[in-house]
C-alpha cells in the first residue's frame, strides 16, 4: 500500500534490502549448503565404480591364484577400457540431456506462443496445488504472462528440465570422469607395485591392496559427506560396504571357478 505525504510516496511493503538484517538471525544458524555442480556426481560416482571394478577384479584374480603379473597387466588394461568406456558414456549422456533440454524448451516456446491461455491455466494449477489460494496464483500467473520468457522458464521448471545453457559442458564432464575413474581405480592396483620391492607374496600383495582400496573407499566417503552435507561416518561405512561386498562376492566366484568347477590349471 502507498501513500502521498507531499512529494514523498513511501509504502507499507519493505524492500528486500530493508529485511536483510532483520532476517540474518532467524531461524538460528543457516545450515550448510552442499556443493553443486554436475561434476560432483561424475567424481563420486566414477571414483566408487573405479574401485570396486578394480577391487572386484583382483579379488578374482586373487583367488584364482594367478600372479602378481597378471593382475597388473589384467588391472590397468580394465582400467583404462573402462575408464574410456565410463567417459565416453558420461559425455553421450550429458549431451543427450542437453539436446533433448533444447528441443524442450523450442516445444515450450512454441506452447507458450500458440497455446497461451493452456499454459497459463497448467501454472495457476501448480501454484495452487503448492498452497497459494487463487486470487494470488492468479495474480502471478497474471504477471508471468506479460513476459514470454520468463514463463518458458516456468514451465521448463515445471517439467523438471534445466535450460540448456545450464549445468557443465559435456566434454568436461567426459573428461572429469575420466580422470577419476583412473585415479580412484589405480589405488588397489598400486600396492603391488609398491610391494614389489620388499616381498614376492602374492597374498601380502593382496592384503595390501583390500588396505589401499578401503583407504580409497574411506576417502571418497569423506568427500561424499563433505559435498553432501552427510555424516561422516555413515558415509564412509556406506562405501566400505560397498566394496566390501563386491569384493566378496568376486573373490568367492573366483575361488569357485578354480576349485569347484575344475578350472584348474593342469
Amino acid at each position: 500500500m502507498a501513500e502521498n505525504s507531499g512529494d514523498a510516496i513511501t509504502t507499507s511493503t519493505p524492500f528486500l534490502q530493508d529485511t536483510e538484517a532483520a532476517e540474518k538471525n532467524d531461524g538460528g544458524d543457516r545450515p550448510k549448503e552442499p556443493w553443486k555442480g554436475e561434476l560432483v556426481k561424475s567424481i563420486v560416482y566414477s571414483g566408487l565404480d573405479a574401485i570396486v571394478t578394480s577391487f572386484s577384479l583382483i579379488s578374482s584374480i586373487s583367488a584364482g591364484r594367478l600372479s602378481s603379473v597378471d593382475v597388473l597387466v589384467l588391472g590397468f588394461a580394465n582400467l583404462v577400457a573402462d575408464g574410456i568406456s565410463m567417459g565416453m558414456g558420461d559425455y553421450v549422456s550429458s549431451n543427450t540431456e542437453q539436446d533433448v533440454a533444447a528441443k524442450e524448451r523450442l516445444v515450450t516456446e512454441w506452447d507458450v506462443t500458440n497455446r497461451r491461455r493452456r499454459q497459463e491455466q497448467s501454472l495457476l494449477d501448480r501454484y495452487r496445488a503448492l498452497g497459494m489460494n487463487h486470487e494470488d496464483a492468479t495474480m502471478v500467473v497474471n504477471i508471468f504472462s506479460k513476459y514470454g520468457d520468463i514463463m518458458v522458464e516456468e514451465k521448463m521448471v515445471q517439467n523438471g528440465i534445466l535450460s540448456p545453457e545450464e549445468g557443465e559442458k559435456p566434454w568436461k564432464s567426459g573428461l572429469v570422469t575420466f580422470g577419476a575413474f583412473l585415479l580412484f581405480g589405480s589405488a588397489p592396483i598400486l600396492s603391488f607395485i609398491v610391494l614389489i620391492p620388499f616381498t614376492q607374496n602374492d597374498t601380502l600383495k593382496f592384503i595390501g591392496a583390500c588396505v589401499m582400496s578401503a583407504l580409497a573407499l574411506a576417502a571418497l566417503g569423506i568427500a561424499k559427506a563433505k559435498i553432501a552435507g552427510q555424516n561422516y561416518a555413515l558415509s564412509v561405512a556406506g562405501t566400505l560396504f560397498n566394496g566390501a561386498i563386491a569384493g566378496f562376492a568376486a573373490y568367492v566366484i573366483g575361488w569357485g571357478l578354480r576349485n569347484v568347477a575344475g578350472l584348474e590349471e593342469e
